[in-house]
């Protein structure tokens, strides 16, 4: 059913639109995201799910349609636009630098000099601050099981590496998280410590949208589940209204759910 709510969405697309050539990557999509939930992005493969995450991260500018953080207007056209609204987004492909330790790559291209002339003029870095500061955000997100914060990344296991870039999207994320396929190349073990790190952001009051094809990680993690198919929204549903089977046949169009036993917003 669909739940109306005075609470405002954190994240909302109206009508997004977006082609590359004849290839329609959106049409006429909608979303929302709404404070302290993980929303679970599904949809098969050219579904439009990472064209939606590239638009609402600033990583592509949609050809039409509207875009809102907290009720305001934005219009990204970089990634950086983005980052300074509070939307961080984690990659599949992580992007962190294996040569550098596990507090640099927290601050990668957020750097902190040093105060005075030596940060001014020499633009030496505050490593002593970063590295102090990176313990304690990973401290906090209970996920600080390495040997030395000045360990190199490309020593991390992948879970660990996947951590680490959740914790600098955790810590530097004022709003919103986005993590793209965060389990997929782990292994059982460490999914489930990826898995729970999410829990713990979203306890944190974090909103975080999930892009993943592991359903039965989406039905352990999600509060509402976004379905996308040929390039636009198809329902929103709950792990506890619909099964893994009813997502599936509505990803693949066997099944249709009337707007009405929607879960458009979350129950409050």
């Amino acid at each position: 059913m669909t739940t109306t709510t005075d609470i405002q969405p954190i994240v909302q697309g109206k009508a997004l639109n977006k082609s590359f050539g004849r290839v329609i990557g959106l049409n006429e999509c909608d979303f929302e995201l709404y404070p302290g939930e993980v929303l679970a992005v599904v949809g098969d493969n050219g579904a439009g799910k990472s064209t939606l995450i590239k638009c609402l991260s600033g990583a592509l500018v949609p050809d039409s349609g509207e875009m809102f953080i907290n009720g305001e207007q934005v219009s990204f056209k970089t990634t950086h636009d983005a980052r300074s609204k509070g939307v961080e987004t984690v990659y599949q492909t992580l992007a962190v630098a294996p040569a550098l330790d596990i507090s640099e790559n927290l601050y990668l291209g957020r750097e902190v000099r040093k105060k005075g002339i030596l940060g001014k003029l020499f633009r030496s870095l505050d490593k002593k601050h970063m590295r102090e500061t990176s313990t304690k955000s990973l401290s906090e997100l209970g996920v600080l099981t390495v040997q030395s914060i000045t360990q190199p990344v490309e020593t991390l296991s992948g879970g660990q590496r996947q951590a680490v870039a959740v914790s600098r999207a955790g810590t530097f994320g004022s709003k919103v998280v986005i993590l793209d396929e965060p389990t997929a190349a782990l292994g059982v073990n460490e999914s489930a410590r990826v898995l729970k790190l999410i829990k713990d952001l979203r306890d944190r009051g974090m909103s975080i949208i999930l892009i993943s094809h592991n359903m039965p990680q989406v039905f352990d993690v999600a509060d509402r589940i976004h379905i996308q198919r040929l390039g636009r929204r198809a329902a929103v549903v709950t792990p506890e209204a619909r099964t893994m089977n009813d997502v599936v046949a509505i990803m693949t169009g066997a099944l249709t759910i009337p707007v009405e036993d929607q879960q458009l917003a979350p129950v409050r």
